[in-house]
């Protein structure tokens, strides 16, 4: 990085000191000349204990001002960020700290109990710095740590990064690298998502340990916006801190619009959404229903469906005002990212084949951590089967570990559970491939009702002949309270499919 390019939070600082960066309804509201203090402090802080351009650290806890400031830090000081998802269990935690080679450890005192536990077994951790609480024996304070560091902006370095390790939806979770930035690609994403620099103001609807809640509170302030922080989601209280502070971006999976969209109609009567302009439906397939219910129930004008991962970035975009025009589809390829539909050999398929989708731009992951580097140029995957229509919009027909064989047919789940999203009664679903030695594979579906609804699985059933061919309907059922989810939204069929075939045995 160039010694005359100024970190962006140094510059926002500069130029709009007084300009409110961070508010927090829980605490109190910081400006920019604020924060800048608080991150170079953390940055010397972390200096101090031996840090350096390139080393890794991990980071845990809820959304919260003290998160913020560690990434802002780590980018200052040209460290490699790794998010650690809050609620997992010590032996999740040990897997992610120890293969991400971190040496220092920055976690909430909520999940620092946790840790404290396999403490003795994080051998290569330094040091464990402990915020919003008291430290466990042997680590360290965040107060102490801050105070030990300046509040002047170290010199400008090069590197850095994150590693955000995938959910583990189908496996054991992956460090994805990410270090490649280009303000091309970034214009063209904030030019398609119609964001404004200086005028935004966003709502952390999900965990930023996720890479799509964490990319848009960073985007924000890369543009100069505020950050509403929302430590734990809550549908109702959403609606309040949207209005109350003119939310006008924000990021979320489809399980906390569907909450939304559940509440009472006299809450709903409440809402007002007239501030926002786009709200980004992410992190799993957003169900044509919901689009639906979410136009209706809180207004038109500011939804977009992005196609993206942790591994790709934001590929594609569907604009509010194609959501209903386009079912199916989350959009078309931003300007800077190229889309290709391939087969099992490699060939580029005609548009409406379905295939493995693949995704070449600049700002790709450089491969998971402890396997080999991908190169700028390649086409890269993660495995989602799609297709390209006519026109350029990408469908995506499910996640190519998700697809279900039976008697030699092929059925994608994502297009059975839409089915199932369009009845009233459903508010969310999850179809699965079971082993059979008949078929091969079984499809099976399991469902949650709405809030005082019951279901009706013989009608559910109709419902879904009504709509797809007979191969397609789900040979077996089970009604839940909820599914098993990732706190970013996605769901994880793997445990769903191991509790049938532990309790259940081999279905025939």
């Amino acid at each position: 990085m160039p010694e005359d390019v100024l970190d962006s939070l140094t510059a926002h600082a500069a130029a709009i000191p007084d300009k409110v960066a961070v508010i927090d309804p829980e605490g109190s509201d910081v400006t920019y000349a604020g924060l800048e203090e608080r991150a170079n402090r953390l940055a010397h802080g972390l200096r101090n204990l031996g840090l350096g351009p390139g080393d890794r650290i991990v980071w845990c806890g809820p959304n919260s001002l003290e998160v913020l400031v560690v990434l802002h830090a780590a980018r200052k000081l040209g460290l490699v960020a790794v998010p650690l998802a809050y609620r997992f269990t010590p032996d999740e935690m040990r897997h992610v700290i120890t293969d991400s080679g971190a040496v220092v450890v920055l976690v909430d005192a909520d999940p620092a109990a946790r840790l404290a536990t396999i403490r003795a077994e994080l051998t290569a951790v330094r040091d464990v710095v402990v915020f919003r609480g008291e430290p466990f024996d042997g680590a360290l304070a965040w107060d102490d740590v801050l105070a030990c560091g300046s509040a002047e902006p170290l010199p400008p370095v090069e590197g850095g990064g994150q590693m955000i390790y995938t959910s583990g939806t189908t496996g054991k979770p992956k460090g994805a690298l990410r270090t490649r930035t280009d303000p091309e690609q970034t214009a063209a994403l904030v030019s398609t998502l119609r964001l404004r620099a200086g005028e935004e103001v966003h709502l952390t609807t999900g965990p930023m340990y996720h890479s799509g809640p964490l990319a848009w509170a960073s985007l924000t302030h890369v543009l100069g916006g505020t950050v509403v922080l929302m430590r734990s989601f809550d549908a109702e209280r959403w609606l309040d801190l949207v209005r109350t502070y003119r939310v006008t971006n924000t990021f979320t999976a489809p399980t906390p619009l569907k909450r939304i969209g559940a509440l009472p109609p006299e809450v709903l009567a409440r809402a007002d959404l007239s501030s926002m302009r786009s709200l980004v439906a992410n992190a799993a397939p957003v169900p044509y229903a919901l689009k639906q219910e979410i136009v209706a129930k809180l207004g038109d004008g500011f939804l977009f469906e992005v196609y993206g991962s942790t591994e790709l970035g934001v590929d594609a975009v569907l604009p509010p005002e194609e959501q209903l025009a386009r079912p199916g589809s989350c959009g078309r390829a931003i300007p800077t990212v190229e889309l290709r539909v391939v087969g099992p050999d490699g060939e580029v398929l005609p548009a409406g084949e379905p295939g493995e989708l693949q995704v070449r731009s600049s700002t790709t992951f450089a491969g998971y951590h402890g396997r080999e580097t991908l190169g700028d140029d390649d086409w890269k995957s993660v495995g989602d089967v799609a297709h390209l229509d006519a026109d350029g919009y990408l469908h995506i027909r499910d996640r190519g570990g998700d697809l279900v064989i039976t008697g030699g047919m092929n059925v994608y789940p994502a297009e059975v559970e839409a089915v199932l999203h369009a009845h009233p009664d459903v508010l969310d679903a999850a179809v699965f491939g079971l082993p059979s030695e008949e078929w091969g594979q079984t499809v099976h579906a399991a469902v949650v009702p709405r809030e005082g609804r019951e279901l009706d699985l013989g009608a559910l059933d109709v419902h879904v002949a009504e709509h797809l061919a007979g191969y397609k309907r789900p040979r077996s059922w089970d009604v839940r309270d909820a599914l098993p989810r990732t706190e970013s939204g996605k769901l994880l069929k793997r445990v769903l499919r191991d509790e049938h075939v532990s309790d259940r045995g081999v279905p025939g």
